[in-house]
């Protein structure tokens, strides 16, 4: 038994029904529940994540949240621990000699306009 939580770009009920209506023909399922406010679909049973999200795909845009066992374990009640803030530190330079050299090759193409109105005279060329 597994516990799957997907995420979906759901807009509106009609999406949520063929959403729901595509993961109950799979066989294996035990239990769907839907998440309208996270827009998060969760899924118990045996099957696997990668046949739910193919289904999925084909009515919204689908991002598998996370794939564990049905019953979550029981959490102990722990002290708070004190978050100390992180130290951040400057972002290192590096010098790449490669990307020089394919800068020097494939130089990056740039493109001039030049308004008619500026010089009625002149010949406008566009690359």
């Amino acid at each position: 038994m597994q516990k799957i939580i997907v995420s979906l770009d759901l807009h509106d009920d009609r999406c949520k029904q063929k959403a729901m209506r595509s993961v109950t023909g799979i066989s294996g399922v035990d239990s769907i529940s839907v998440d309208m406010k996270d827009k998060k679909l969760t899924v118990i049973g045996d099957v696997d994540a990668t046949l739910i999200v193919k289904k999925l795909r084909r009515h919204c845009h689908t991002t598998i949240v996370s794939v564990g066992p049905a019953k979550e374990p029981e959490k102990k009640k722990e002290e708070p621990k004190k978050v100390e803030p992180k130290k951040v530190e400057p972002k290192k330079i590096v010098y790449d000699p490669v990307v020089d050299a394919y800068r020097a090759y494939n130089p990056q193409m740039i493109t001039y306009y030049q308004s008619v109105e500026e010089n009625p005279n002149a010949c406008v060329i566009c690359w």
